[in-house]
């Protein structure tokens, strides 16, 4: 008598590219299709009395790893979106609130940012973003420092106004007199 799960075994270490190959063709996803070709694996080897010796053991593993995806994708379906609870540390102890409030302000002080005028824009990202010093964008832009300070100072105030956002400036000036 032979043993059908040493001959299940014996043909599977060969056929393992072919069952990848077919798995990342169902879902399109080589971490998946790993997954897939595991659950598969597992399935046959669990099951393989039922394997006849001398049948087509191609067709019956691409059976079995077929079944096995359209069982995942109806799973998905019911179940919807999930996410590996292990991997989202954002959601430890967090209400959400700070990061939307978050979001909103950036999406804000974004559009703020795009409704400035060009000069002053430019004035902005590369001191304030690309951290360059006034001498730098001044001749960056081929412009005095005096300009860059006033272009970027009216940046600010437009984008304080415009967010409602109390600007840099605006911090400084309110502290008694304090540099």
């Amino acid at each position: 008598m032979v043993d059908r799960k040493t001959v299940v075994a014996d043909q599977l270490v060969d056929f393992l590219p072919n069952l990848r190959r077919f798995a990342i063709s169902l879902c399109r996803s080589r971490q998946t299709a790993d997954d897939l070709v595991q659950a598969a694996c597992e399935r046959a080897l669990a099951s393989a009395d039922r394997f006849e010796p001398g049948s087509r053991f191609d067709a019956w593993m691409f059976r079995i790893l077929r079944n096995l995806w359209i069982d995942q994708l109806r799973r998905q379906k019911t179940a919807g979106v999930q996410d590996n609870i292990e991997d989202r540390h954002d959601l430890v102890g967090s209400s959400g609130e700070r990061v939307v409030e978050a979001r909103l302000t950036l999406k804000s002080v974004s559009e703020a940012i795009a409704d400035l005028m060009d000069e002053q824009r430019e004035v902005l990202l590369l001191v304030c973003v690309e951290e360059l010093s006034y001498r730098d964008a001044a001749e960056v832009l081929d412009i005095p420092v005096g300009t860059v300070m006033s272009r970027l100072a009216r940046a600010r105030k437009n984008i304080s106004a415009a967010t409602g956002l109390e600007s840099v400036d605006a911090r400084y000036a309110n502290r008694d007199g304090r540099d």
